[in-house]
């Protein structure tokens, strides 16, 4: 999944920090689960608008890296752990 673009490597850094969530994000930004955070926080730690850290979640979501749920009026995104090991295997396999 690495790859030289700067969007990449945010992607990558992106799903590091939702490997953990509770030790990257605050408290308040976590979903009553503690599994998933918002764009919002993502966001701020980043340090870019959010609908660019909305942006790049879409996308890991729409590949199937990460799930969303919408609580309330909120959206908490996690990592999909079965699927990321299915492409770290298929990587490994060399496809």
């Amino acid at each position: 999944m690495t790859t030289g673009t700067p969007s990449g490597r945010i992607r990558q850094t992106v799903l590091h920090w939702l490997k953990d969530p509770v030790a990257h994000f605050p408290p308040a930004s976590l979903d009553p689960l503690g599994t998933g955070v918002t764009p919002r926080a993502v966001a701020a730690k980043l340090g870019v608008p959010r609908r660019t850290a909305a942006a790049h979640l879409d996308f890991l979501a729409r590949l199937g890296l990460l799930r969303s749920r919408r609580r309330l009026l909120r959206t908490y995104y996690r990592r999909d752990e079965a699927r990321i090991a299915e492409v770290a295997q298929l990587f490994e396999k060399n496809w």
